[in-house]
């Protein structure tokens, strides 16, 4: 079994009964193993992508779409908070452990404008924009979306299958998220730097 990643966070789920690993902003994970990604989204994205074929998939965190200047000497934990890098990064890792690039399909989300500090920066569909054009131009298959609106979510991906399982988040669990991301949001500022979607819907 081949697995990379900088998030250390993995643990049992319960809900699916079965191993789980838990990325946050800046963040990537990829596996062949029959478990689970999880994240939870505000105004960042995440791209679940797999080879249906080989089985072989994972999932990344972006905060912004670039950073505007050239990331080949900065650190992965600087460059993975920016899709363009994050895309890159993820997507070559699952074509060097034996995914083919005709094989790959993504499902995206996120992009939800929770960020009262910079709703004017249009920062969930900026990210949303990005995934969607960045995609089309690798000409990977988009299969399944769930971008923007108002609502925090929670995505469970299974790159084995593709399958996802969103969650909406209420707003008492918005309010825990809108503050992480809005200290991660800060810390950015003093750096230069075939499955399934099951939408569950909760109670504000």
């Amino acid at each position: 079994m081949y697995q990379e990643t900088i998030s250390s966070n993995l643990y049992f789920d319960r809900v699916f009964n079965c191993e789980a690993v838990k990325i946050g902003p800046g963040e990537y994970f990829y596996t062949n193993k029959n478990m689970a990604i999880v994240t939870v989204l505000g105004s960042c994205i995440s791209a679940c992508i797999y080879d249906k074929k080989s089985r072989i998939g994972g999932m990344n965190h972006f905060m912004l779409p670039n950073s505007g200047v050239s990331e080949k000497n900065n650190p992965i934990s600087d460059s993975m908070r920016y899709g363009s890098y994050a895309m890159e990064v993820l997507i070559n890792q699952i074509l060097k452990n034996g995914g083919r690039r005709e094989y790959l399909e993504a499902k995206v989300f996120g992009g939800g404008n929770v960020l009262k500090g910079i709703t004017s920066m249009k920062v969930g569909e900026r990210n949303a924009e990005f995934v969607l054009n960045y995609l089309k131009a690798e000409g990977i298959r988009i299969t399944g979306e769930d971008l923007v609106d108002t609502h925090a979510r929670k995505v469970c991906f299974f790159p084995q299958t593709g399958d996802v399982f969103v969650k909406t988040l209420n707003h008492k669990n918005d309010q825990i998220l809108i503050s992480s991301e809005e200290i991660y949001s800060k810390r950015l500022n003093k750096h230069t730097i075939s499955g399934n979607i099951e939408i569950f819907k909760t109670q504000p």
